[in-house]
Order: C-alpha cells, then sequence, then structure tokens
C-alpha cells in the first residue's frame, strides 16, 4: 500500500519557498527535488510565481499554491497566508527553501499548528552570516529552526556563528545517477551543433559573474594556442548573456566558443555528455555577498563522466577531489584557468582517469536515494541533534 502521508510517520509537510521550478537554478532544482521524494500525498508547496508555471505546477504529483509575484518577503500577507495553508492542509512540519528570508516567518506557522521547523541555507546565508545587519536577522531565523542544514565545511564555520551548532545538521543536493551518467545523449549534442569530434570543454550554468564564463571566454584564445580545434560550449541564459557574446565576437571566437541559451531540464544531461571537461571557474564577489554554496553541476558532470575545473568559491571545492575528480582553481586568473584546461584536454588518459574517479565517488557518496532517506530523518526529527516539541 503507497503511504498517503498522513499515517504514523509520515508528517504532512509545507514547503515555503521562492527557489522552486520553473525558475531555472540549483537550488530550484534541489528543492524541486526533496519534494519529489517525499511520500506520495504528504507533501503541499507554497512559491512564488515564475514564467511557465501553470504548465509547471500541472506536472507535480503534489499540490503547488503559488504567490502572486515574483519573490514573497516575510510580511503579514504572505505569513496569513502561509498559516493558513499550514491549518488547512494539516502540515505539521515546515520547510523554508531558503532560511534567509523568509524564515522569518517560522513563528507564525508554528502558531497555525507546525511543530517541526526545518530550514535549508545555501551560500547566501554563508554569506549574512558575515555582514553585521545580516548576521543578526540570521541569527533570529536560526533561533526560530529545529533544524539548520549547511551544504559543507564552508558554509557550516560561517553560519555557526550565529545559529546554534547544535542545531546544524549538513544536508547537500544529491545526484540522479541514472540521469547523469556517461553516454546520456551527447553525441547527438555534438551533431546538433556540428561540433563533431572537437575537444569540448562545457560549462552548465546560468550566465552571472559569479559563475565565471567571462572568464572562460577571456582565456580561450591561450587555450586554442595549445588545442586548436577545442570548443567551449556555454549552457545556460542569463543576464550575462550580452556582455560574453560581446567578448566572444571582439576577441574573434565565434567558431570555436558556442552559446546555446537556456535549454530544458531534461536536455541537460545530454548537454554535460557532449562535453570532455567541464570547467565552472565561479569567483566570490561584492565583499563576500555572492559566493557559491557548493555547486551542483560540478556533482552532475562528475556524475557524467566528466573531469572537473572548478573555482576556489566558498563551497564549490567540496564537490570536488583535487587530484582526483578535478582541479580548484583561482577563477580570478585566467592564465591559471586556461593552463588547468588546456593540460586536461592535452592528456585524454589523465581526463579519462579523473571522470572515472568522479562518477565512483557520485555513486557512493552523492545519490539522491541517501540524500532523501537522510531529509526524511531531519523532518521526523530522528535525524537531528535537538528536537523540539
Amino acid at each position: 500500500m503507497i503511504p498517503d502521508g498522513h499515517g504514523p510517520g509520515h508528517a504532512r509537510t509545507l514547503f515555503v519557498t521562492n527557489d522552486f521550478p520553473p525558475r531555472p537554478g540549483g537550488i530550484q532544482a534541489f528543492v524541486h527535488a526533496l519534494a519529489l521524494r517525499r511520500p506520495p500525498g504528504s507533501v503541499v508547496v507554497y512559491a512564488s510565481r515564475w514564467r511557465g508555471w501553470e504548465e509547471f505546477d500541472a506536472r507535480q504529483p503534489y499540490r503547488v499554491v503559488r504567490h502572486g509575484g515574483s519573490l514573497m518577503l516575510p510580511v503579514p500577507e504572505v505569513a496569513r497566508r502561509a498559516a493558513a495553508l499550514v491549518r488547512s492542509e494539516g502540515c505539521d512540519t515546515v520547510v523554508f527553501g531558503a532560511a534567509a528570508p523568509l524564515g522569518l516567518l517560522a513563528p507564525a506557522l508554528r502558531a497555525a499548528g507546525a511543530r517541526r521547523v526545518v530550514m535549508l541555507t545555501h551560500g547566501h546565508e554563508a554569506a549574512w552570516a558575515g555582514v553585521p545587519v545580516a548576521r543578526g536577522l540570521l541569527a533570529r531565523i536560526g533561533a526560530r529552526a529545529d533544524v539548520v542544514t549547511y551544504l559543507g565545511e564552508y558554509t557550516r564555520e560561517r553560519l555557526v556563528r550565529v545559529v546554534p551548532s547544535g542545531r546544524l545538521v549538513r544536508l547537500t543536493p544529491g545526484v540522479d545517477t541514472g540521469v547523469f551518467r556517461p553516454g546520456s545523449g551527447g553525441a547527438g549534442v555534438r551533431a546538433s551543433l556540428g561540433i563533431g569530434e572537437r575537444p569540448v570543454v562545457v560549462c552548465v550554468s546560468r550566465l552571472v559573474p559569479r559563475k565565471g564564463q567571462d572568464t572562460l571566454v577571456r582565456c580561450w584564445p591561450s587555450v586554442l594556442r595549445e588545442v586548436p580545434d577545442a570548443v567551449l560550449l556555454l549552457v545556460g541564459g542569463g543576464p550575462s548573456r550580452p556582455a560574453i557574446e560581446r567578448a566572444i565576437g571582439e576577441r574573434g571566437l565565434a567558431g570555436s566558443v558556442v552559446v546555446t541559451g537556456s535549454v530544458p531540464w531534461s536536455s541537460l544531461p545530454a548537454y554535460y555528455d557532449a562535453g570532455d571537461v567541464f570547467a565552472m571557474p565561479c569567483r566570490t564577489r561584492l565583499g563576500g555577498m555572492d559566493v557559491e554554496g557548493l555547486g551542483i553541476v560540478y556533482l552532475e558532470a562528475s556524475a557524467t563522466g566528466l573531469p572537473i575545473v572548478a573555482g576556489a568559491s566558498g563551497g564549490a571545492p567540496d564537490a570536488v577531489l583535487p587530484g582526483e575528480t578535478g582541479l580548484v582553481v583561482d577563477g580570478r586568473d585566467p592564465a591559471e584557468v586556461a593552463a588547468a584546461l588546456t593540460g586536461l584536454l592535452r592528456d585524454p588518459e589523465r581526463a579519462r582517469r579523473m571522470g572515472e574517479r568522479g562518477r565512483e565517488w557520485i555513486e557512493r557518496e552523492w545519490r539522491w536515494d541517501l540524500v532523501a532517506e537522510r531529509f526524511a530523518e531531519l523532518l521526523d526529527g530522528s535525524g537531528s541533534p535537538t528536537a523540539r516539541t
């Protein structure tokens, strides 16, 4: 018999989040995947709107309630609606897809009947912990949670300054190794783009300054001097696209750099599989306020059997075993990034070994079934250091 979410041992859970598909991004994919892996009937999602939400919501196996706009803030209107959902849906557990700032709603949801509150954190909460005013808000948020999750040691070291260590529990995104795998359609992508058998460095990510696609373009002439037929494949859309395309034109790289724009999530495994090396040389910006929390794309690329070139921003190094599954570089230094890329492109055997090691690592430690089991324990209280009633 399939559990309906109402029986013993199955908490009924309300997710409250700005970070939810069809809005693209790693946090959005993480929160969505957690919701999908809960028992049927046990989840309700309250999320902000994003273009295409009606079609997306109709496909989900749980109820999704949308806020009227693209951003929810911890204001009375949002608090009232979330509290009403706790009561009407019989939710005894609340998960905030990102602790800051919506975690400030926790007292209102406890008053409505939520007995347990779990808050997920990402890179921006780690950044808040280092800023005086934001740090005070984050302390208030953490004080209202039963569990505050963190991605890795980088984020934990910063969060523990303001959140009691007894409430901090590691919870990372997982990877579906059946979806992200070698041979998942890369040959078709290469054929459609006219790349053929040329060596390919692929980056799958939103086009924003932190991710480092601009650095890849800046260093690409150096890569071409060593590997003349190489192709840089930039997969994703975002506000940096016009600047990146201008830089490609200014450097005369139109024949060796391909920018795809946004592609459907279902197509992403094939785009990873089209690469020989995965690179996202992310960098920390804005005095530490814009930082990489982890980088699920590194894990997905490793699952696909690619060696990784990752930037040394925030928790990104936690997604790489340096020297084994990939390399960690200073994403601010185009020369260092170019050297890492050319070294892997010119030594395919080394790249292959790193890719194989990465696939093994993902299968052993990052599978979604392991993450889902851990998340279930956090929801019912058996997997956290403290359990408040």
